[in-house]
């Protein structure tokens, strides 16, 4: 976060890109054979595996929650499962992780830093549980995700956009992940620096690396969910959405009109709302099942 804060300028313009999702096809790989996996493992689900597999793709993937932290998107999973009445036909209990809720809401930086200097001053099982799990996922990640590329165009956007603008990666991934892909596809040289989960929320790295020192609408958040363009609008920043299932499409209309339009100062409005728009109708809040 020092890093951010210390940022200074060197063009009129910060683009913030969320990383997995959205420079990446990262996301399919990353959920289905890595976080649920895992999921089902740690939190002991195999009698209902098949369920807890639907609704974390619901929630991690195919819904309005798309892209949020995995420890919040862990407890939206379990209470999709606790109110299924096929899960509760067969007796399964649900994990209610009372005290991981807790430090949700009490804890600004939801990652395992965080989470481990946690469990250090508590001796709580359900906590060591959930750090358990979360390295686990990392190791998944580590061992599981190589040679997935950035989606097309998106090597031609940062190379065109980084002659008049300073850009950073803005995502809720592990720093270490994001580093490691970013480099081994060489499209780290494009950006000032590589935020991830351990330096806050999407929100704070937008408010660290461009308060005070870009015109709110001449920043510009990339990204594939509406927590992307949550961070964007607390923060004043236009935003532009990649469309899940739709990236490629997404990422060459950006190359090709949308960034032209922010840097003459015509992209806000009536074109930017038209984008939200149909980003928004593309991910639903209720699951098929209901």
């Amino acid at each position: 976060m020092s890093e951010l804060k210390s940022h200074r300028p060197t063009h009129d313009f910060l683009i913030c890109i969320d990383s997995d999702g959205c420079a990446f096809d990262s996301m399919e790989i990353k959920h289905k054979e890595c976080f649920i996996p895992n999921i089902i493992q740690y939190w002991k689900l195999q009698a209902i595996s098949k369920y807890a597999r639907q609704a974390a793709e619901f929630v991690n993937l195919y819904s309005k929650h798309r892209g949020i932290n995995r420890f919040q998107a862990l407890t939206m999973t379990f209470d999709l499962l606790g109110e299924w009445d096929v899960v509760k036909r067969r007796g399964v209990s649900v994990p209610a992780v009372p005290s991981l809720r807790r430090w949700i809401q009490e804890e600004s930086r939801l990652g395992n830093p965080a989470l481990e200097a946690y469990c250090k001053s508590h001796d709580d099982t359900e906590m060591h549980q959930a750090l358990a799990w979360s390295k686990a996922v990392n190791r998944s990640v580590e061992e599981m995700v190589e040679g997935v590329p950035p989606f097309p165009y998106v090597r031609e956007s940062l190379a065109k956009a980084a002659a008049k603008a300073d850009l950073l990666v803005c995502s809720a991934t592990p720093q270490e992940a994001l580093i490691r892909e970013w480099k081994e596809h060489g499209i780290d040289k494009h950006v000032f620096a590589i935020a991830g989960q351990e330096q806050g929320s999407k929100k704070e790295h937008i408010a660290a690396a461009g308060k005070g020192k870009y015109d709110p609408s001449r920043i510009l958040m990339i990204g594939d969910a509406p927590g992307d363009m949550s961070a964007a609008r607390a923060n004043g920043a236009c935003f532009f959405p990649i469309v899940p299932n739709r990236e490629e499409e997404s990422w060459e209309r950006f190359h090709g009109e949308a960034m032209g339009r922010f840097f003459d100062g015509q992209y806000a409005g009536a074109y930017e709302a038209g984008l939200v728009a149909e980003f928004e109708a593309s991910l639903p809040d209720t699951p098929p099942w209901k």
